[in-house]
């Protein structure tokens, strides 16, 4: 039997979420081999790839130019900083290679849409991991079942702490603050589950003095037809992650909705209000599973077979119109259009 057909991964720079989550991942997925990584310093790439088991399999580049040149690499996988995603980005992809990058896409839309140049035949995704998770794709599917009744109400929350200077997410100009870096999960769901657009959104956002960045942000986002997003996101409040969708029969709860553990079962909740205290719920059970590695997984099946990706570069531009304009609301203190 032929040997199958596998993905074979560059790795763009040596930041965390490649080493601690994305890369070891990849490497779990039966269509993946990583074979090389990139780093404008070559020890700091020739270091990840020791930690990561790959020293005789990865080649070391001393420049993202190298990777992107290096005929052994099919696709890129980008987790620099938010200001690098897209020029290095459409880099990879004029350079032949298939994208897959972190999120946010870009520092507004007008620089998302910039990726439109990308050449036809290229994947590309914007890296929100959750959309594969199966704990998300069974509350969509209850959504779309009208055991909710008509889906009202997204609440979410997502928050930790972390006041580093040196770290990326404090560094406003570049792309820091917690908007960015996890408020876009709540817009990212809510769009998932509604299967529709905000029309307008409204802030109210607490910038660090020092820092520049987001702290703390309240978004509520008007869906129409009578449908709300709300969440708070921070970068400087104890840690917590939760969504509830809330309808006109019932409600689901996603109890880890955006870092579920990859080795342990995750749970939804669905109440349909038998209780006020939720004891009554109905609890689903979701088998463990890696949610980098299926989002991997899926990436590669659009690589090697075609098979097309529900969400790509249109869908990233619709996704940074509407931090774009929680971003607006802020400065204007009232709502703004997406």
């Amino acid at each position: 039997m032929a040997a199958q057909k596998k993905v074979r991964w560059g790795i763009l720079s040596t930041a965390n979420i490649g080493l601690k989550k994305v890369t070891p991942a990849i490497l779990k997925s039966p269509l993946s081999e990583v074979v090389a990584v990139a780093s404008r310093d070559v020890s700091k790439a020739e270091a990840y790839i020791a930690e990561l088991g790959l020293t005789g399999k990865a080649t070391a580049h001393g420049s993202y130019e190298a990777l992107f040149a290096d005929p052994n690499v099919d696709a890129i996988y980008n987790p620099l900083p938010n200001h690098l995603h897209v020029p290095m980005t459409l880099a990879a992809a004029k350079a032949g290679k298939h994208v897959l990058c972190e999120k946010p896409i870009a520092l507004n839309a007008k620089e998302a849409e910039q990726l439109r140049q990308i050449p036809p035949g290229i994947v590309f995704y914007e890296a929100f991991m959750v959309r594969w998770h199966p704990q998300w794709i069974r509350a969509r599917e209850i959504v779309r079942s009208g055991e909710l009744g008509e889906l009202r109400a997204v609440r979410a929350a997502f928050t930790y702490f972390n006041n580093d200077p040196a770290n990326v997410r404090n560094q406003a100009d570049i792309g820091g603050g917690g908007i960015y870096d996890i408020g876009c999960y709540p817009v990212t769901g809510a769009r998932f589950l509604f299967g529709a657009e905000p029309l307008r959104v409204v802030s109210l956002v607490d910038r660090d003095p020092n820092f520049g960045t987001d702290r703390l942000a309240s978004v509520l986002a008007d869906f129409g037809n009578g449908r709300q997003l709300s969440f708070v996101c921070s970068t400087q409040s104890t840690g917590r992650q939760s969504i509830e969708l809330i309808g006109s029969k019932g409600r689901v709860e996603i109890l880890i909705p955006f870092n579920a553990p990859p080795d342990t079962a995750t749970a939804i909740l669905v109440d349909t209000g038998y209780a006020l205290d939720g004891s009554l719920s109905r609890r689903e059970i979701i088998a463990p599973t890696d949610q980098y590695t299926d989002q991997a997984n899926a990436f590669c099946r659009a690589v090697l077979d075609g098979t097309q990706l529900e969400w790509g570069v249109e869908d990233a531009i619709l996704n940074m119109r509407v931090l774009d304009a929680i971003f607006a609301s802020e400065k204007t203190g009232g709502w703004a259009t997406v």
